[in-house]
């Protein structure tokens, strides 16, 4: 393939000015330079002055959660449980069979005058089960018969945390029929099309045994890094299979990822572990982990002499720290995961561990009114973007869909805003610029170099185009539009 007449996007090294055309041979970047000789039987794309880049990576990402959105009720935006039952009420009313499932998701409860009730649910949704999954997925609001049917004690309340991850692995159970192949590949064509080449995969499931399958069955037009969850590692131990390796059957695309371990809550659930109290209430309350900082540090460290990387879901400022002394004295590789409130001793440790800080941006634009309402005086330590680059740390963006849109462009304009709507940024001395939003969302890599992977984005315009102000760079980014996508060489989107 050769991409004829493109314009290389500096993404944290100078590029050469003017046309150059960028060849690609098995799966790597062979050469770069003005008017190369088309070679015999080579395709030949006209990209006709566009901007081209390295392919677009997510760093955190549900895939399957995410595709599952498409066929669920929302619920999100809601102001209290009236709002969310009067949408399942008007939900269940359209339905023809009396017995079916409906599964949600979206709620955010932290600012809700009251929290919800199982009774309210039973009281609108009949004879069908109903489970509604938190718009953090770290909670899940469950009708009485969806609670016996995946053998979950009856409660008040929503089922939160370690306990409703396990439920959440299962919502199968509950007969849903959720047609999910037809949804995955709508997911993962739609994020092509936004010029992403990679995911890192961070879903509740054994993906190193279920990829191939996918793959087989055509879902191929990203590359993946699958993680694996404590309760699966001992079946990859079994397999040998380090972080990097290929899966076999995926033809290079899906690898073996990380150790995924998710240590403490999350803001809006009120479970992220703190080392100050939340501001409401006056009761005291940090957080909470879901296992013993010992605990993390002997996972680590099993990974660690496994060959695998770790990925340490950790949010509140005390969990970030607790994780970083786990990956110190465990000797792990790999990432802390969000990120969403370090204290500032903590933040040259990141370099000096060698550990990636993988954040998520567009969490901010949820978040901002329930930190300043739960974290009063820390806020300008939530989403330290500017600071953890200013210290060093290798940060990567994400999405961490379904929580927020799989959408790297709107990853970056929150990065670079702080702001989604009309008002001030939030805390803009964390901001960081168009460039280094960028350069953390395509996987480290920065060159279209040779020897460079062959996964390129095409644009139809300068993602870094000098602008007066953040909001004005926000926008340029939101509103790229994306030629065409290549992984390997290979096209996954096409809109020229």
């Amino acid at each position: 393939m050769l991409l004829r007449g493109v314009r290389l996007v500096p993404v944290g090294r100078p590029a050469p000015n003017g046309l150059v055309d960028v060849r690609l041979r098995a799966g790597l970047v062979e050469d770069v330079g003005p008017r190369l000789p088309p070679q015999p039987g080579e395709q030949v794309l006209q990209a006709e002055g566009r901007w081209a880049a390295p392919g677009l990576w997510d760093a955190h990402v549900h895939l399957q959660q995410w595709a599952r959105t498409r066929l669920r009720l929302h619920v999100g935006g809601t102001d209290g449980p009236e709002q969310v039952t009067a949408a399942v009420a008007a939900h269940v009313a359209a339905l023809d069979d009396p017995d079916s499932v409906v599964v949600g998701y979206g709620q955010r409860t932290a600012t809700w005058a009251r929290s919800p009730t199982v009774a309210e649910l039973d009281a609108v949704c009949g004879d069908h089960p109903v489970a509604l999954i938190s718009g953090d997925a770290h909670s899940g609001w469950l009708s009485s018969r969806a609670l016996s049917l995946l053998g979950l004690a009856p409660r008040s309340g929503p089922v939160e945390e370690g306990e409703w991850f396990a439920a959440l692995a299962r919502l199968d159970e509950l007969g849903a029929g959720e047609d999910t192949g037809a949804a995955l590949r709508a997911a993962v064509e739609d994020a092509a099309q936004r010029g992403v080449v990679g995911v890192t995969d961070m879903e509740w499931e054994p993906g190193h045994r279920l990829w191939p399958e996918r793959v087989a069955d055509g879902v191929d037009l990203l590359r993946v890094r699958t993680a694996t969850y404590p309760d699966d590692l001992e079946g990859l131990l079994a397999t040998g299979l380090r972080t990097g390796d290929p899966l076999v059957g995926t033809r290079g695309l899906v690898t073996t990822g990380p150790v995924k371990v998710i240590f403490d809550g999350s803001l809006n659930t009120r479970t992220a572990w703190c080392c100050a109290p939340y501001g409401d209430g006056g009761d005291g309350w940090r957080g909470m982990l879901n296992l013993s900082p010992d605990a993390l540090t002997a996972l680590c460290a099993r990974a660690h002499a496994a060959g695998l990387e770790v990925a340490v879901h950790a949010i509140g400022d005390a969990a970030v720290s607790a994780a970083l002394d786990a990956v110190e004295r465990s000797g792990a590789r790999g990432s802390i995961e969000h990120v969403q409130l370090v204290g500032e001793a903590d933040l040259p440790r990141f370099r000096a561990l060698g550990v990636r800080a993988s954040v998520q941006p567009a969490h901010l634009l949820d978040d901002r009114d329930v930190t300043d309402a739960l974290w009063p005086g820390r806020q300008s330590r939530s989403f330290a973007l500017r600071a953890l680059l200013d210290a060093g740390a290798d940060v990567r963006l994400g999405s961490d869909a379904p929580v927020a849109r799989l959408d790297p462009w709107l990853a970056m304009a929150a990065a670079v805003h702080r702001s989604g709507d009309q008002r001030t940024p939030w805390h803009p001395e964390q901001s960081i610029t168009p460039a280094e939003a960028l350069a953390a969302s395509t996987d480290g890599r920065t060159t279209l170099a040779p020897g460079a992977p062959a996964d390129v984005v095409l644009l139809d315009s300068d993602p870094l185009a000098p602008a007066p102000d953040a909001p004005s760079a926000a926008a340029v980014l939101r509103d790229v539009q994306v030629a065409a996508t290549l992984v390997g060489g290979r096209v996954t989107s096409l809109a020229l």
